[in-house]
């Protein structure tokens, strides 16, 4: 009979575990939190100095009873949820559910599922650190009241369904603040200019950029300035005026930390901050691999840190000596590299075991979860490998007062990049041939070419998330979630990586700026999290951020209830006419997303389903494709002239033919592919490629 018993927070997590434990352990999951404040009021009490009214959620009674069942049977209650303050604040509300002896209960934290992790975690069980608990409690008591204060407020003035959002505020207004930068840009004209020249006798020509005089660049703003630059050109001769040659070392990457991770798959992998998030969770939880059982495959997912502990480091060492020899190794010890503003003492995303190659477990993983592990373990490996080596290059060439240059570089030892590149790390090798100072130089031609300044970027979910990260806006459990957020409100769209803000997002946002100027200031909202930092460091105490925040907050509602103007948000009207009465149709909202409906509700009430447009025509009959979903949900390509015609696939359909067999082309990642797998043609989409 079991006399301890461990709790965790997912049944995955159980089976990860329990198998390391011998059977004086049961394993059971929480499921989660157990106990949250109130959905239907704010849950906390104003007057008798912001006290939480916390309940016991909704639906988990019964688990409870059975929990607190268990929990009168052990000998030692181990609360083992996650290493986070989330985590803790857990594990506190459970050991208050539970009823149990509180001389019983211990707290342990492992920031991976491995044996080792996991029985060190019951050597150094503890006590609940209240910090962290309060820290947790400060934040939760700081995001109910902005929204569910300042929500009815937006619902009032504006439309049912919006909220607000502490961290999410902040970032609508980042991407309004962009979109408006953009809008506000005025392209300014320069011009580049090239020269062409015959070097010697070799047989492939030398490209020079024009740089400026000696000591001074000069930027070219038009084609006359150009053209005077030429004509001085022409009065002279051009000569090599010195020759540089050096190398230059590309360190290696550092271990994931959430943000980067995000990042880096947002890029490469095409994925969502929320997927990747939830892929995560699952390599973290534990993957079955059938003999080996269910094994957790990387370290804990939240987290800002890119430390890695000393035995994950000497494991990696000996990996990268033992498969690609010494040189490989990276010179130095494990230095931590720790973010300044890093929360916890978490160590940075890795495997757990950096001998489960990507390959040795790719058949037990999903392609979602091996692409992701893949990118986690190369990254990792990556990061305790020698900097990449280049042999550098650069001439100076010289016609009276004005230089032009040009440079090469050539890989001379990959190092890290043996295992692990980016797109900054794919630079093709570039020669200048075998120029010395000495050599013949004879001009081919000038090339000068126009452009215009480019306005900022839309921000993608990767660059937000750099952004966040930078101003110090949120926590690493927090920019998934965030982002989400901000898109299923319609406050903000996503159309091929873009975030665009929607015309109810400028609303909203102007409205935040308007009416609580402090909720949406960046400044205001980083510092906030260096409050509760501090918190957790047991320097502030918690309900002293509180205290500070709750009236000004109050004050600015009351206010903006009184001063702030209601602003209709108009439907988007499409070219649909309504057959029952002949006005045009307006895209709605409901639970499960858009339809039409007609705007002459309630005298009308006809609606239909709404249909995304992709702009390619269908290859059976020439209607039009649009995206569908199936009674469970999941997306798929049909014609608009169904049932007319039933044409529909799983990929995106591209209006190019193939060329080798005439069939249509389907939309993969970055190729595209011939439908007919016989035929098995694929060529790499160009930017003008559907």
């Amino acid at each position: 009979m079991a006399n301890n018993l461990v709790i965790v927070e997912s049944p995955t997590k159980v089976k990860s575990i329990k198998k390391f434990l011998g059977s004086n352990y049961e394993v059971v999951a929480s499921m989660g939190h157990v106990r949250d404040l109130p959905k239907s009021s704010l849950g906390i009490d104003i007057e008798n100095d912001y006290e939480p009214k916390y309940i016991t959620i909704r639906g988990k009674g019964e688990l409870l009873a059975k929990l607190r069942k268990e929990a009168s049977k052990a000998k030692i209650i181990y609360l083992a949820t996650d290493p986070d303050r989330e985590g803790e604040a857990i594990s506190w509300h459970l050991s208050i559910a539970l009823k149990a002896d509180p001389k019983k209960i211990k707290r342990i934290t492992f920031n991976e599922i491995t044996k080792t992790a996991v029985k060190d975690s019951l050597k150094n069980a503890r006590e609940l650190d209240m910090n962290l608990i309060d820290a947790q409690q400060a934040r939760r008591e700081l995001d109910r009241m902005v929204g569910y204060e300042i929500s009815p407020l937006l619902w009032k003035k504006i439309k049912r369904g919006l909220s607000a959002g502490r961290v999410q505020s902040v970032a609508l207004r980042i991407i309004a603040d962009r979109e408006a930068e953009i809008n506000a840009f005025i392209p300014e004209e320069y011009w580049t200019l090239d020269a062409d020249f015959n070097v010697d006798d070799q047989k492939k020509p030398l490209t020079a950029h024009f740089y400026g005089t000696k000591n001074k660049k000069i930027e070219i703003r038009s084609a006359s300035e150009a053209e005077k630059i030429i004509e001085k050109l022409n009065e002279g001769t051009f000569t090599v005026d010195d020759l540089k040659k050096g190398t230059r070392m590309k360190k290696p990457p550092l271990p994931f930390t959430t943000s980067t991770l995000q990042q880096e798959a947002s890029k490469t992998l095409n994925m969502s901050t929320y997927k990747t998030m939830q892929i995560a969770q699952q390599l973290y939880e534990g993957i079955d691999l059938k003999k080996a059982g269910t094994v957790g495959l990387i370290t804990y997912l939240r987290t800002d840190s890119t430390r890695i502990s000393d035995e994950a480091d000497n494991a990696v060492r000996n990996y990268i000596k033992d498969q690609y020899g010494e040189k490989y190794v990276l010179a130095g010890g494990n230095n931590a590299n720790r973010n300044k503003k890093a929360q916890d003492a978490h160590e940075a995303i890795r495997p757990s075991d950096v001998r489960r190659t990507p390959a040795s477990i790719k058949e037990f993983l999903t392609r979602d979860q091996f692409r992701l592990y893949q990118l986690i373990w190369k990254r990792f490996v990556a990061s305790r490998m020698s900097p990449a080596e280049y042999e550098t290059s650069a001439v100076y060439i010289k016609n009276g007062d004005y230089y032009f240059r040009a440079s090469a570089s050539k890989v001379i030892f990959k190092g890290y990049m043996s295992v692990y590149t980016n797109d900054e790390d794919n630079e093709k090798d570039r020669s200048l041939g075998a120029v010395t100072t000495d050599s013949r130089l004879s001009l081919i031609e000038f090339k000068r070419e126009q452009h215009f300044t480019q306005p900022p970027a839309h921000y993608t979910e990767a660059s937000l998330v750099k952004t966040m990260e930078e101003l110090g806006i949120g926590r690493p459990s927090t920019y998934a979630p965030t982002i989400t957020t901000i898109i299923s409100r319609r406050y903000v769209s996503r159309e091929k990586k873009n975030l665009y803000i929607t015309e109810l997002g400028e609303v909203v946002n102007d409205m935040m700026i308007q009416a609580f100027p402090g909720i949406v200031d960046v400044n205001f909202t980083a510092n906030m999290e260096t409050l509760l930092d501090a918190v957790g460091d047991g320097k502030i105490e918690w309900k002293t951020i509180i205290r500070n925040f709750w009236p000004d907050l109050e004050g600015s509602i009351k206010s903006a209830e009184k001063e702030l103007a209601e602003v209709k948000v108009q439907d988007e009207e499409t070219d649909v006419i309504c057959e029952n009465c002949g006005r045009n149709m307006v895209i709605k909202y409901g639970p499960h997303g858009k339809f039409l409906a007609c705007p002459g509700f309630p005298e009308c009430r006809n609606t239909k389903p709404f249909y995304e447009k992709t702009g390619v025509q269908c290859p059976s009959c020439g209607g039009e494709i649009i995206i569908r979903k199936t009674k469970k949900g999941r997306k798929y390509f049909g014609c608009s002239n169904y049932p007319d015609c039933e044409f529909m696939s799983w990929q995106m359909p591209s209006d190019k033919k193939c060329p080798k067999c005439g069939g249509y082309m389907l939309v993969k990642g970055r190729k595209l592919v011939c439908v007919d797998r016989e035929c098995g043609y694929v060529e790499s989409i160009k930017k003008d490629d559907k």
